[in-house]
């Protein structure tokens, strides 16, 4: 029997899949560089790399190479993704829909607009866990539902 925990968070982080991992090694020792100094072939070779990188994902879920944006983790994406939102759709108006037991990310990006003017409604969540329905509805105003989705375009 093992005396090491159960690892039940898997959101947060996994292990690197041996392919991956060797993939990336190199640039983790002899090719490292940054992809954004354009003034050495080090960044040269770097860039050359995440072009590759970004070409290979977006070929993965048919899109465009410009669409795919490489981030350091989960927060600065959910940063990145809201924030992104609001400022494109602010014409739309500016309220933002979430709940409580959403990721603290999310939930302090949420506080940041709020404080910013953006009507932000947190939900609550009923003792199990599961969204309060009447409550989301309440939060989701019709004006809000009658909106078109929001698409990529």
């Amino acid at each position: 029997m093992s005396t090491r925990p159960v690892y039940l968070d898997y959101h947060a982080t996994t292990p690197v899949d041996a392919r991956v991992l060797d993939a990336m090694l190199p640039y983790f020792t002899e090719r490292f560089g940054n992809p954004h100094s354009r003034q050495h072939a080090w960044g040269w070779d770097a860039e050359k790399a995440v072009d590759a990188a970004r070409e290979q994902v977006a070929a993965l879920i048919n899109a465009s190479p410009s669409e795919i944006i490489f981030t350091g983790g989960a927060t600065e994406s959910n940063n990145l993704a809201i924030k992104g939102i609001v400022s494109r759709l602010r014409e739309r108006g500016s309220r933002v829909v979430t709940v409580a037991s959403e990721h603290k990310s999310v939930l302090d990006t949420c506080t940041k607009l709020s404080a910013q003017g953006v009507d932000v409604q947190v939900v609550g969540v009923q003792r199990d866990g599961l969204i309060d329905l009447d409550a989301f509805s309440n939060a989701v105003t019709t004006s809000v539902a009658s909106r078109p989705p929001i698409g990529i375009t």
